[in-house]
């Protein structure tokens, strides 16, 4: 069981959790996941290892409710326990040696893009951080992209906070202003990264995708995590996350992620309709 210390509302969809948890908080890097079970029966899920404190033996996931578990998750509150937390999973992403990145972030995707980034910085890396959100009520984490970032750029849909557009047009401007950026490293919807990547081709810039496909195991041995990286298969749990975005197949990606889109909207509303009859 694994005690649940601190929990914080980001916004209307996303709750931040610090979880004591100190074997994985010991071991864990940026781009490594866990997998939780919010209780004996349940499901389990794997969520992006979005900070950890080796002192204080603690590791911090931030999720988005989208279906039955993590609704079932949000429920829980600090002084509670959540089943299982196994970690930490993947391959931590490559930081070392880079002189100069360019963070992008999407929506949730600037969970798992900020301790990228934070550890970059910490490496003395030049760090321009680029996070894109709907509107202002869905930014997420900009006093911590700020704190590490040399250059940051906040974008929104509708132009209600920072400046109106997308992440591409920032990072299009970035690049023809004469930054020369080592790697580009662009986390969020699959849609996101694939128009990401299709500019930073343009330009010859290396670029990593942090992948998030169907996973149930963790381990490569249930084959739900596959995906096609330069016309091979791989498995994001134990070869990625990270991968070369310009040899990812996103619209491949993109047709298996909506696969049980409908079973999770349904299996979400069921566990809120239970909730609704507890006092």
């Amino acid at each position: 069981m694994y005690k649940i210390v601190k929990k914080q509302v980001l916004n209307p969809t996303v709750t931040l959790m610090e979880v004591e948890a100190p074997l994985i908080a010991n071991k864990a890097e940026p781009g490594q996941f866990i997998i939780l079970r919010v209780n004996e029966d349940g499901e389990r899920i794997p969520l992006t290892v979005a900070d950890f404190d080796r002192e204080k033996g603690t590791v911090t996931i931030i999720f988005q409710i989208v279906g039955a578990t993590t609704e079932l998750l949000n429920h829980l509150n600090e002084g509670e326990y959540i089943h299982d937390f196994v970690g930490p999973l993947g391959v931590a992403s490559h930081t070392e040696g880079l002189k100069k990145v360019a963070v992008v972030g999407g929506g949730v995707g600037c969970a798992i893009a900020y301790p990228i980034a934070k550890k970059l910085h910490n490496n003395g890396c030049e760090v321009h951080s680029i996070v894109g959100f709907r509107n202002k009520d869905l930014v997420i984490l900009e006093n911590e992209f700020n704190t590490v970032s040399n250059v940051m750029k906040i974008m929104t849909d509708d132009g209600s906070h920072g400046t109106k557009g997308l992440v591409t047009d920032a990072l299009k401007e970035l690049i023809e202003a004469g930054n020369k950026y080592d790697e580009v490293i662009a986390i969020g919807p699959l849609i996101m990264m694939k128009f990401v990547c299709k500019l930073t081709k343009e330009y010859n810039i290396k670029t990593v995708v942090s992948m998030n496909p169907i996973m149930i195991d963790g381990t490569g041995m249930c084959g739900g995590c596959r995906l096609t990286v330069g016309g091979k298969t791989k498995f994001a749990c134990v070869d990625g996350p990270d991968f070369d975005g310009h040899l990812v197949d996103f619209d491949e990606a993109m047709e298996r992620g909506t696969m049980y889109k409908e079973f999770e909207t349904k299996k979400r509303e069921e566990v809120c309709n239970l909730f609704k009859g507890v006092h």
